[in-house]
């Protein structure tokens, strides 16, 4: 990954050195030292390599009982995992190490705007998807922006001649974007992938340039000049928190407790006024003058992938209204507008970049992305964010999980799922999908297992004129895991011994219309029983209950294809999304895009039954047959059938059944989850 920062950048490839490959606890300490991007060898940081994580956790283990002695459930109690990453360092970090920094790396060559530590809340998490270098300007150097981007180019040709097949990812901030897009224009032919935040593309309609007169008629040094600035108005491009952030070159906007104490703020001011000298505050405005220009100059040439982040509150930049010109510039870019953001998003806590990427399916180690090798598991803090906004479903629905062990016996929770892949669960889909979120995260929480689902390729793929261009709504489904479906997928995902969750009924069965809630709608033919038996796949049929309990459809796809308007849309969306069921007849193979317009119920309950696991192993050239194929096919057709008739019946004998009961049950057990809270009887 390479990262270009305006006021601190970095440059790494993604991918693993078969070399520097360990098997290591990921979530284990890591060495550092320090590398450079400059003329001289000069060391500054570099980090330790990502380790395979799909292979620690997806690769068959040696035996259950070994392996819950080798490596604790990270996900079993997600309310007791710390809010804050391991070894995450904080802005007070940044600004202690830039007191050392800036004292000892006063001269030497260009390294880039800053004192390249700009993504230090970021370093822990990054290293262990890519090499790291870090870049860095000294306070004196006054390299123009032309002999910065030959210095960029440089040593992003050297790194693709040393690993051609990995792409070189460049994360731009402010002035640093100016100098990835400036590099990617003229490198067309190089696999780079740019990350950029706030570029200063915008600089020419900024408020910025109203410092350049300023500063000329300025005589006095800059910190005696501090005080005077500290009464002046928020709007005026010089006041405390304003300079603050652009001395820096890193502060948040708004900076929140240090822009509203004063006192604390100014502890901070001698280290702001070595960064920043008047003169170097000039130099840095010409910078960014420059480097717009270029940039703009060349958008046109630009092949590279790209994800570009907007401030919704940056001071500096007007950055949401050049995120409407680029989005027209880049139409098949991902762009993403943090709305409570200010204009350095690396160094404010809530921004995690890491978590930006896995979102986006950003990462990659080779030519393309690949999302079933390149995945990387949710850690255990951003598994606790996402449990977090998804709280409350788990506890409207209270899931009941059900599985079946070896000798038939059907249990509460989800003993009875084997912990070795590959496990295929297929079931019914209930209406809008809502049952996946409490499932993955079951699996996640009771099991330690990650549940790789396989989606409609359209959650990962950005539509022409959506609104926005590139939603982030299915961040959480790619952080999770999912996948597009494809049978390439399904292959790889059944070779890597994952447990896949599989819904043949798709689309068809997730937007039914009324009157249709628990009907299968799924292939005449059988699509996945000849994959599974290749590699001896366990197969878990299941199936669900509830749906009806939560919502009710007021216009499903019938009403709205008589609306006009409605129907337009519905079929402009259809035509842009490929049909992954070309080859299917009937019901499943009428998969039009539209969303059926539902309105809530007082919450019931979601139940989960997963049957006893069907072996295949060794029936490989058996199930070749296409008739006995198709015979376990029905059979798992059956199954799903079966279990949904058993708990649509039982759930009327359970006395926790509504969401009212539950909450009274909770609030006098407060020991108790929402998944926990006693249901129907199993032995009946």
């Amino acid at each position: 990954m390479a990262a270009i920062g305006g006021v601190s950048g970095y440059l790494a490839t993604a991918g693993l050195l078969p070399c520097l490959r360990r098997r290591t606890t990921i979530y284990g300490e890591y060495q550092k030292s320090r590398r450079i991007l400059a003329v001289s060898t000069e060391q500054i940081e570099r980090v330790r390599s990502f380790e395979d994580i799909n292979y620690e956790r997806f690769a068959k283990k040696k035996g259950e009982t070994e392996e819950v002695k080798l490596k604790p459930n990270l996900y079993s109690n997600p309310d007791e995992i710390p809010e804050v990453e391991k070894g995450k360092k904080s802005l007070n970090d940044y600004f202690e190490e830039c007191k050392e920094f800036i004292r000892s790396n006063q001269n030497g060559p260009p390294r880039i705007d800053g004192t390249g530590l700009g993504l230090i809340m970021h370093h822990h998490k990054l290293s262990k998807m890519f090499n790291i270098w870090c870049l860095n300007l000294p306070v004196k150097d006054r390299t123009p922006f032309p002999e910065l981007v030959k210095l960029v180019e440089r040593t992003v040709r050297s790194e693709s001649y040393r690993s051609p097949n990995r792409p070189i990812y460049l994360v731009g901030e402010s002035l640093g974007a100016c100098l990835a897009l400036t590099v990617a224009a003229r490198n067309p032919d190089i696999d780079l992938v740019l990350i950029l935040s706030n570029p200063a593309t915008s600089f020419s309609r900024s408020a910025l340039q109203l410092l350049i007169p300023l500063l000329d008629i300025m005589k006095s040094p800059m910190q005696p000049l501090l005080p005077m600035l500290e009464i002046m108005p928020d709007q005026f491009p010089l006041n405390p928190s304003y300079l603050l952030s652009l001395a820096t070159g890193s502060l948040p906007q708004p900076i929140g407790e240090l822009s509203q104490d004063l006192v604390t703020m100014s502890s901070y001011l001698p280290v702001l006024a070595d960064i920043l000298p008047r003169e170097a505050l000039r130099w840095k405005l010409d910078l960014l003058k420059s480097g717009a220009a270029s940039a703009n100059s060349c958008l046109h040439a630009i092949k590279a992938q790209m994800m570009i982040l907007f401030s919704g509150r940056d001071q500096l930049l007007p950055s949401q209204e050049e995120s409407k010109r680029l989005r027209k510039a880049f139409p098949d870019s991902d762009i993403r507008v943090l709305e409570e953001s200010g204009h350095f998003l690396f160094l404010e806590d809530k921004v995690d970049l890491v978590t930006i990427i896995k979102g986006a399916s950003f990462y990659r180690r080779g030519k393309h992305l690949d999302y079933v090798s390149d995945y990387i598991p949710p850690t255990p803090s951003e598994f606790k964010k996402i449990y977090e906004s998804i709280k409350w479903i788990i506890t409207a629905t209270g899931p009941v999980m059900l599985s079946t062990m070896e000798d038939g016996k059907v249990v509460r929770g989800l003993a009875g799922i084997p912990s070795n892949g590959p496990v295929l669960f297929v079931g019914y889909h209930m209406l809008l999908g809502i049952e996946t979120i409490p499932l993955v995260a079951q699996f996640l929480i009771e099991r330690d297992i990650g549940v790789r689902g396989i989606a409609l390729p359209a959650l990962f793929e950005r539509i022409q004129d959506r609104n926005p261009p590139e939603p982030s709504e299915f961040d959480v489904l790619r952080i999770m895991g999912g996948v597009p479906v494809s049978p390439r997928n399904f292959y790889k995902l059944m070779s890597s011994k994952s447990h896949v969750l599989l819904y043949p009924g798709g689309t068809r069965e997730a937007c039914h219309r009324k009157g249709e809630e628990y009907k299968l709608f799924w292939p005449e033919q059988s699509e996945f029983v000849r994959m599974a038996a290749r590699f001896g796949a366990k197969i878990i049929p299941f199936g669900v209950a509830g749906e009806d309990d939560i919502a009710e459809i007021i216009l499903d796809y019938n009403d709205q294809m008589k609306i006009p308007w409605q129907r337009e849309e519905i079929e402009r969306l259809t035509k842009q999304i490929p049909n992954v069921r070309s080859n299917a007849s009937g019901e499943v193979a009428n998969q039009p895009m539209h969303m059926p317009w539902v309105v809530p119920k007082f919450p019931g309950r979601f139940y989960y039954y997963f049957g006893k696991p069907i072996e295949t192993q060794g029936m490989k050239v058996e199930l070749e047959d296409r008739d006995k194929s198709h015979e376990l096919y029905l059979h798992v057709k059956s199954e799903v059938e079966r279990y949904i008739a058993y708990l649509k019946q039982k759930r009327e004998k359970d006395p926790y059944r509504n969401l009212l009961s539950r909450l009274i049950y909770q609030a006098t057990h407060s020991s108790i989850s929402a998944s926990q809270i006693p249901t129907f009887d199993l032995s009946d």
